[in-house]
């Protein structure tokens, strides 16, 4: 027969509510990764002329596009897990915190990584840049073109600002305060990436600085979903009852 005994202290979490937290942790740190490699596989079937350093992700699930569906599937899963991740995994792991835990889960949630990402499939662009005749402004004379600009500008502003919000609330909370600081610099870093995105975006790599700015952001989120593993690992062990 055996007993359980705490070996540390435990996540403030009910055991269905760890494993639920958990597996939108393992689920967003999967999907993110998964996003990374798919934009990066996907330069290889685009059509002559395109070019990774001066042209967009979005460019490559345009509307006339090759093999548009790949990353539309990807980066729709990655919007998902990075919502039910937010809901099911960091809120619960930042409650304590109150208000500003509040304030910046909603705000990565509604990020560019959050819903921008989940509305993807109505998101794409009227052309590609490699096209005969397409010009930025033809990208974004259709609907999802102007939705595309709109939403990834006002996407990734949120996203910055979530990361300074999220860097407080951790700051309340003992069992994240080493993260504050960090979560600073990731603001600020992800911050120049996209000041850098916006001035190149017309004229030279703008490409390649999205493409910095996407994986920066990425490797957040799957650096939050480890976070939230270490905190909600079983901290109970089996020992022989007496």
């Amino acid at each position: 027969m055996t007993t359980t005994t705490p070996s540390t202290p435990t996540a403030d979490l009910r055991p269905a509510a760890r494993s639920r937290a958990r597996f939108w942790s393992w689920a967003v740190i999967a999907t993110h990764v998964a996003f990374v490699a798919a934009f990066l596989i996907a330069r290889t079937w685009q059509v002559p002329g395109y070019s990774a350093i001066d042209h967009s992700v979005s460019d490559m699930y345009a509307v006339t596009a090759p093999h548009a569906w790949f990353l539309l599937v990807v980066i729709t899963a990655a919007g998902i897990a990075a919502v039910g991740f937010v809901a099911f995994s960091l809120w619960p792991a930042l409650r304590g915190a109150g208000v500003p835990a509040k304030i910046g889960c909603a705000l990565l949630a509604l990020s560019v990584f959050g819903l921008g990402d989940v509305l993807t499939p109505f998101e794409r662009l009227a052309c590609q840049r490699a096209d005969p005749s397409c010009s930025s402004s033809d990208q974004v004379a259709n609907f999802g073109g102007t939705l595309d600009s709109t939403l990834t500008t006002v996407g990734l502003v949120v996203m910055v600002a979530s990361a300074f919000v999220l860097a407080s609330a951790m700051r309340r909370l003992p069992r994240w305060a080493s993260w504050a600081r960090p979560a600073r610099w990731f603001g600020v870093v992800l911050f120049v990436l996209l000041a850098a995105t916006g001035i190149f975006s017309s004229d030279g790599p703008g490409g390649l600085f999205e493409r910095l700015t996407a994986a920066f952001g990425a490797a957040g989120i799957v650096a939050l979903g480890v976070g939230v593993l270490r905190a909600t690992r079983p901290t109970a062990r089996l020992t022989p009852a007496g």
